[in-house]
């Protein structure tokens, strides 16, 4: 079933020529009440509920809609668009510009008229919450791989007016663990080597420490993605070496700073070298990859 777009003006005359018309906004509800179109009712498209509210919002199937969303620059009233389309509505209609093209109009609105609050990075000495935060690896050769964690035991970032201005993190490297062979006895075997000298030697270097240099935001980066490029320098087997990554961070909704990393280190830069093929000729089954992937979910205590 086609369905149409609607300007503004357009839609204020179909809801005066139609008064059975349902103008839905599908944002956030918190956003609906804090600017909408007047008369307009929310059911949030991010939600998985919205198919199933839909029936008592609007009961009959040819009850005409009109979807709107933030502006004509989010997609989330093409996604409800869709919704309804597939849940069998027959006269469905999307406002082009969605509520900034009716608010740019001048027709009727309603809520509080309240701003979001945006949160920002607190200033001062923020310590890591060990609890929260979580370093995963992730080790592979030809055809295998094996991945597991790292305890986080220590952390702080300094920050000054909105930006990290550096920061330390503690790694138990003694205290490492695999995941994917937890209950199996070969367990403790693969843990064994990788506490020996063959890789991170823990009797003489128990801890491995990642120190924060930079960081940098990455202009224009959306939410959800990588805002962050961080140079550190990351110490192993006694060995400090200089790394770079990106990272997404940002304030979660208990006011807590909270950042997550996946990347790569080449461990034999670290003096890693057992089963390395850049090192050694004919390691046949003995052969590991270089690489060594990293995880990191980093929250620190509210400020």
């Amino acid at each position: 079933m086609p369905t149409t777009l609607l300007t503004a003006d357009e839609l204020q005359a179909l809801r005066l020529q139609k008064p059975e018309l349902i103008i839905l906004d599908v944002r956030l509800q918190e956003d609906h009440e804090r600017r909408a179109i007047a008369g307009s009712v929310n059911n949030c498209v991010y939600e998985v509920a919205f198919p199933e509210r839909l029936p008592s919002l609007i009961p009959a199937l040819d009850t005409p809609v009109c979807v709107y969303g933030e502006s004509g620059a989010s997609h989330e009233a093409r996604v409800a668009e869709e919704k309804l389309v597939r849940a069998g509505y027959t006269q469905v209609h999307r406002l082009n510009g969605c509520l900034a093209g009716w608010c740019a109009a001048g027709l009727p609105e309603q809520g509080t008229g309240a701003a979001p609050e945006v949160p920002a990075l607190p200033s001062g000495h923020l310590t890591m919450d060990v609890n929260e935060s979580r370093a995963e690896w992730l080790g592979r050769n030809l055809l295998n791989k094996h991945w597991g964690r790292v305890p986080i035991t220590a952390g702080y970032l300094d920050v000054e007016k909105g930006e990290i201005q550096g920061g330390e993190f503690v790694l138990s490297i003694a205290d490492i663990t695999c995941d994917d062979l937890a209950g199996n006895p070969y367990h403790d075997v693969l843990i064994a080597h990788l506490r020996s000298d063959d890789f991170f030697d823990t009797v003489l270097y128990p801890e491995a420490r990642l120190k924060l240099t930079r960081a940098t935001r990455i202009p224009d980066a959306a939410p959800g993605t990588q805002n962050l490029q961080v140079e550190a320098d990351l110490t192993l087997r006694g060995i400090t070496a200089p790394i770079t990554f990106s990272l997404s961070a940002g304030m979660d909704d208990k006011g807590r700073c909270a950042a997550q990393a996946a990347f790569n280190i080449d461990r034999t830069r670290w003096g890693v070298l057992y089963g390395s093929g850049s090192f050694f000729h004919r390691l046949a089954g003995h052969l590991v990859n270089d690489l060594i992937e990293l995880q990191v979910r980093i929250v620190m205590e509210a400020a």
